[in-house]
């Protein structure tokens, strides 16, 4: 086994479990205890890593877990994780069998996928599940969003349908909002409209789900009437803020701090080119550092000429194109840097902080893929209480 000591890491992700279990709080106490919260693990657990994640949100007090294919659950699964698993997403026909055998929750869309997978879950063993218990399913509606889900004359003819599958429960009802982040919430609130529409159709028939939920972050934060019997938290289970027009309303913490080493350093003469293409000329000599960090580890190639890093507590800028592999930093006003020196490209260093939101700024995107982007190579490491060596 590869050994995951930090100081073996040239460059990792440090993963902050105490900031974690402290945004699960902070949803828990805005939502009240008798909402549930399904934390929202998909995408490596939005590049955090998700085995680490599930097994920290759930000890700090999550109620389960969702992603959005059904391998991930799956990869949750074989790593000893018995909580239930929500696929929100579209599952092939060809999955019911290991998904029910995993014991794993599907989003149906169709009636031969519902009638597989409660044949398989009735006739198999199941992982985390009672021998007597039907097979659990969710039902996605699209109130607005365009994408995966049944309209809403649909929903209650399909449910009716499902109801008359020998094993089934249709334990959820579900859908997902388009622009809760918006700060009018015009959109967000003509879909809780068309959900609630739904629920009361339902109703009167007698197939409402016992579980609804509609909101992620931003809806879980503005959108109190939205919560129902659960929450879907994701992006701010990672302490990102998920408004563009402030900071959000609950006090979250950073889980992630990107990290690297200075692994060379030296002073360059003027006129000396920097990277791929010589796009930067030193316009005087320069020290210089080199950082073992590039798209290679998800760091993107737009961050050239535009990002800066965090040197001895200082912010110090990127110099010519993002290589795969690694970056060269302009350390000359920072005369103490030394080999091995820590660098932090996403986090805090002495009063310096440089957030995923600044990231996502340089590389024109959104602070979803800054961290979604962070590939497999870089170590997810859990940082470690502050004495203890490691830890920052």
């Amino acid at each position: 086994m590869v050994s995951q000591d930090m100081k073996m890491c040239v460059s990792w992700a440090e993963i902050d479990l105490e900031a974690l279990a402290a945004n699960v709080r902070a949803f828990r106490r805005h939502c009240g205890e008798k909402v549930e919260i399904i934390a929202v693990v998909k995408a490596n657990a939005y590049g955090h890593g998700a085995e680490l994640i599930s097994r920290a949100a759930l000890a700090a007090g999550a109620d389960s877990l969702a992603v959005h294919r059904w391998q991930e659950g799956a990869e949750l699964r074989l790593a000893g994780i018995e909580a239930p698993i929500l696929i929100m997403g579209y599952s092939s026909l060809a999955a019911a069998g290991e998904m029910a055998a995993l014991g794993l929750t599907p989003t149906v869309t169709t009636l031969e996928f519902a009638e597989a997978f409660a044949e398989a879950f009735a006739g198999g063993a199941r992982a985390a599940k009672p021998a007597s218990e039907a097979a659990p399913v969710h039902v996605k509606l699209d109130t607005g969003m365009g994408r995966h889900g049944l309209l809403l004359d649909e929903v209650a003819d399909f449910i009716a349908a499902l109801k008359e599958v020998s094993g089934l429960r249709v334990e959820g009802l579900f859908t997902h909002f388009a622009a809760a982040d918006d700060r009018g919430l015009t959109h967000a609130r003509k879909q809780l409209e068309n959900f609630n529409r739904a629920c009361t159709e339902l109703k009167r028939r007698g197939l409402l789900p016992p579980i609804r939920h509609c909101c992620n972050s931003a809806g879980a934060m503005v959108l109190p009437e939205a919560h129902f019997e659960a929450v879907r938290p994701g992006l701010s289970l990672y302490g990102m803020n998920p408004f563009d027009y402030g900071p959000p309303p609950l006090p979250l913490r950073p889980v992630l701090t990107l990290k690297s080493r200075v692994v060379r350093l030296r002073t360059l003469p003027a006129g000396s080119p920097i990277g791929y293409g010589c796009t930067y000329v030193t316009p005087e000599a320069m020290r210089v550092a080199l950082v073992p960090v590039g798209y290679g580890d998800g760091y993107h190639r737009l961050l050239t000429h535009r990002a800066q890093v965090l040197v001895g507590g200082r912010r110090a800028a990127v110099l010519g194109r993002v290589s795969m592999d690694q970056i060269v930093v302009d350390v000359n006003h920072i005369p103490e840097v030394k080999m091995e020196d820590e660098v932090v490209l996403i986090g805090s260093q002495g009063k310096e902080t440089i957030s995923a939101e600044e990231v996502a700024t340089w590389a024109q995107t959104i602070n979803y893929e800054v961290t979604t982007s962070l590939l497999p190579r870089l170590p997810r490491l859990p940082r470690l209480p502050r004495g203890t060596g490691n830890g920052a």
